[in-house]
């Protein structure tokens, strides 16, 4: 999953003349938190609703110019990168959104919310699904083994996760389209494997 497919590329732009009072309307007309600052064709900065919070004080909002408070080299990333990517740097810099640049010009921006639903999408969280839970005897086989298993009785697999909530047990998590887990759940025991959990 590339960025390109998940950024937002109708963005909304200020310039760095205005006001901190023109930013936070603007960030409320059009429900977002973040806000490219552009001269021209050049994103100069960016404000975001978490940097903007110190000016908010009557005097402030209308004395200050956005040049004189945005983030000057805001962490981006290029519209080629992966999903994972985004959501690495997000996490690593605690930060709401990235601006997406190809050779130095602005084209879109991916925010927690784009990430999410990326996610969820790969995911098949919102879609009628079936989940399989198991726990592999790395003994008797590995998950190759069990996804063959499921593939031979018909099931549709829509991803699978892993957790490793101790580093002896490890949880392989099976999402399907909707179907009867019970003819799988018995091939996958008689494989010497445990289903811990099983989600219809």
């Amino acid at each position: 999953m590339k960025v390109k497919n998940w950024m937002i590329t109708d963005l909304i732009t200020i310039g760095p003349e205005a006001s901190v009072r023109d930013a936070i309307a603007l960030m409320h007309k059009h429900s977002i938190r973040h806000i490219p600052v552009v001269k021209g064709d050049v994103m100069e900065g960016l404000v975001t609703e978490s940097n903007l919070r110190q000016y908010l004080f009557p005097a402030m909002m209308d004395d200050l110019n956005l040049e004189d408070v945005m983030i000057v080299n805001p962490i981006t990333i290029d519209p080629n990168s992966s999903i994972d990517s985004a959501a690495r740097l997000i996490h690593n810099y605690k930060i709401g959104g990235l601006p997406v640049m190809e050779k130095r010009k602005l084209v879109g921006i991916i925010t927690i919310t784009d990430i999410l639903g990326a996610f969820i999408e790969f995911l098949g969280l919102l879609e009628d699904s079936s989940r399989l839970d198991v726990v592999i005897d790395e003994k008797k086989g590995n998950i190759d083994d069990v996804i063959r298993v499921i593939r031979e009785l018909g099931g549709n697999i829509v991803s699978v996760g892993v957790d490793a909530p101790t580093s002896r047990k490890k949880i392989h998590y099976i999402r399907l389209d909707r179907c009867d887990l019970k003819p799988i759940v018995g091939a996958v025991e008689e494989l010497g494997h445990r289903v811990v959990s099983v989600l219809d």
